[in-house]
This record gives C-alpha cells, structure tokens and sequence, in this order.
C-alpha cells in the first residue's frame, strides 16, 4: 500500500484564491472477486485431474488396486488418495508460493490480513477445514459476491484474503480545505 499527497493552489467557490486544497490519495490491494477465483479452481481441478490420470491412477492399474469399487462409506484408497492429493496441492502450493497453478495463471495470490507470511495453522483453517465446510455447504463460496473485502468462509477463518498480484484500487476520500494558515474550512456551498 502506497499513500501519495498532493497540495494544490486551488480557488474554490465561495472561498478567498488563497484557499488551497489538499488532496490525499490512498490505495490498496484489488482483492479477487468470485469469477477470478472461479476460474483459477477450475484450472486447479485440470491440475488435478491431469496429476491423477497421468501418475495416480496407473499406478492402481498397475499394482490392480481398486479404482471403482467401494470398501468403507463409498471412498476407495483410489478417492482417498486424491483427497490427500488434492489436501498436500492446494495447502503446499498456498504456503511456499501463496498461489495455486490456477492462481497463477490468472495473477492472484493469497495473502494475510496482517500482512505477515502465513502460517500453517491459518493454512489448515483455510485448505482444510474451511474448504470441507464450503465444499460441503457450497453457499459459503457464494460469499465471496456479498462481502466488502470478497472473503469466502475460508478466508474468514484462517484470516486471509485472495488479492490481484498487481493491481491496486485507489480509495475514494473526499478532498478537504484548508486556508493559507492551514486551518481546514467548511466544505462550500452546493450550488
């Protein structure tokens, strides 16, 4: 985040030509809304998906290892190895990179909200916990449409948000006025 002020000779409706304005701009990080975030899981599952077919799921067919047929409650150690796979990918690649494949691809990151690195306990509360609830759920990604800061569940727990790497949003402050002693005057009249 960057602040940046300008000061400015400015004659202003109703007040002497020495009244200067000052303006004061302020920017900060474009947090990801819902489509961005959309489309990089979508290429995370690709990732995945690809990852099983081509190292996972010959490996079942090679040591012929139940792919289909369910032992305990519908999972195979097929499914149970994706679970684990999909698990390791999101919260390895979040905590070394603070980004999936998918999140790079379309340019954002996954941040703290103190700005500190994360650490592993909020990444637990994130790609674990926070995600069985939201994928079990679903309308808790749906949050990410009505919150100010576009924070789904996840996020809330583990205290992060999902930003654009390079893309800053100026924040909308109103100029105020000052005199040439620097006493700050009465907004003008509206005409």
């Amino acid at each position: 985040m960057s602040e940046q002020s300008e000061y400015q000779e400015n004659p202003v409706v109703g007040h002497s030509p020495k009244t200067a304005e000052m303006i004061s701009e302020s920017f900060h990080p474009k947090f990801a809304g819902f489509w961005t975030r959309f489309w990089a899981y979508t290429i995370d599952l690709i990732v995945l998906y690809a990852i099983s077919g081509i190292f996972i799921k010959p490996v079942f067919r090679a040591f012929d290892l139940a792919v289909s047929n369910p032992i305990f409650l519908f999972f195979t150690p097929y499914k149970i190895t994706i679970l684990i796979v999909f698990l390791m990918y999101f919260t390895l690649m979040t905590k070394y990179f603070q980004q999936t494949i998918g999140k790079m691809a379309l340019g954002i990151k996954v941040v703290s909200q103190q700005g500190d690195k994360l650490t592993w306990g909020a990444l637990i509360f994130r790609e674990i916990i926070g995600r069985f609830i939201s994928k079990m759920l679903v309308l808790p990604y749906l949050l990410v449409v009505f919150m100010p800061k576009k924070e789904a569940l996840h996020d809330i727990f583990a205290e992060t948000y999902v930003i654009h790497e390079d893309a800053y949003e100026k924040e909308g402050r109103l100029p105020y006025l000052k005199n040439a002693r620097g006493e700050q005057l009465p907004d003008p009249p509206i005409v």
